[in-house]
């Protein structure tokens, strides 16, 4: 069966079948149930699961986490939503030091199935703690998977995928993205969590992307289409593992590679990937790797924020700069 649904749609219904698939599934997180979420995607589910497997907890991120750690070492499947990216911080430290390690500390005896929901990046004229992109930082955290969806098909199955997943996942949701519709497959078979995707074919330059700008570098491309450019978009889906295979054999076929994200250039993702595929496609490379990504400054307030964020003029001035080489 194929449905049209948003992001936060097919978010909601995954969190559904996974609650109706597993009995130890638990949903933790700030005004998830009655309230359904401050983006509305639990909507409904505390009503039909009850509040003990849909549980709203105080205002305390440390807490939650922990007491995710508690569930998952007995057994559930415990999954926080964080209500947005900043407030991650007060629960960095059990992510780090104990989601992170608890299974390597343990020799493999103790699984730590727990998802980590975050709402990530700006664009929906709110205050710095609501608008940041933290994924680096769990990103270098060995023993963290982190996963960034772009589309309500990844969402649907992306979110049951992670829940059943053995390890620790941070799973970041687009929140600008959240109400853009598309067709879902309910009944197919979902693409592998960890893998990277082309999502267009192009012959002239390789541009990456994840979560909400996939569909920034899109309109990238049909605007360089209209001046006989061909941009090949792929879309990373995971920002650890990275799955760069199909990135290695696009940049060998282009020669030329710009990496798009929300997070600040010094020391984000793309430093990463411009170095894997410099020291993999070396000879197959027809300009540097460049990056585009938010400012070194701390996210603006909501009136600066269009001039922070990556958009699609940025997009194009590095692709003329890669073609110039």
């Amino acid at each position: 069966m194929t449905e049209t649904l948003t992001i936060g749609k097919a978010l909601n219904l995954g969190l559904r079948r996974a609650l109706e698939d597993d009995p130890k599934v638990v949903l933790m997180g700030e005004d998830i149930g009655r309230l359904g979420g401050v983006f509305r995607i639990t909507d409904g589910l505390q009503k039909d699961f009850g509040d003990d497997r849909v549980v709203d907890t105080p205002l305390a991120e440390a807490g939650i986490v922990g007491t995710a750690v508690g569930l998952a070492m007995r057994g559930y499947r415990p999954v926080c939503e964080i209500q947005f990216d900043g407030f991650v911080f007060p629960a960095y430290n059990q992510l780090v030091t104990q989601v992170a390690k608890i299974h390597a500390r343990s020799r493999g005896r103790l699984a730590m199935p727990i998802v980590i929901r975050i709402p990530f990046g700006g664009g929906i004229g709110a205050v710095e703690h609501h608008s940041e992109s933290p994924e680096a930082y769990f990103a270098h955290t060995a023993g963290l998977k982190v996963v960034a969806v772009s589309t309500p098909a990844d969402a649907y199955w992306g979110i049951q995928q992670a829940i059943a997943h053995p390890d620790p996942i941070v799973f970041l949701e687009p929140k600008r993205r959240y109400w853009e519709k598309a067709a879902v497959d309910l009944d197919g078979t979902p693409s592998p969590l960890f893998a990277s995707r082309v999502v267009r074919g192009g012959d002239d330059v390789t541009v990456l992307a994840y979560g909400p700008m996939v569909k920034t570098a899109l309109q990238a491309a049909e605007a360089a289409a209209e001046e006989g450019r061909s941009l090949e978009v792929i879309d990373l889906r995971t920002i650890s593992p990275l799955d760069l295979d199909p990135v290695f054999a696009s940049v060998r076929r282009t020669g030329r590679c710009v990496v798009v994200h929300e997070a600040p250039v010094t020391l984000g993702l793309g430093a990463e990937i411009a170095a894997r595929v410099t020291e993999t496609c070396f000879h197959s490379l027809e300009a540097p790797v460049l990056r585009v990504g938010g400012y070194d400054t701390p996210y603006p307030p909501s009136k600066l924020e269009e001039e922070y964020l990556p958009d699609l003029d940025r997009v194009l001035d590095a692709v003329d700069r890669s073609m110039g080489f």
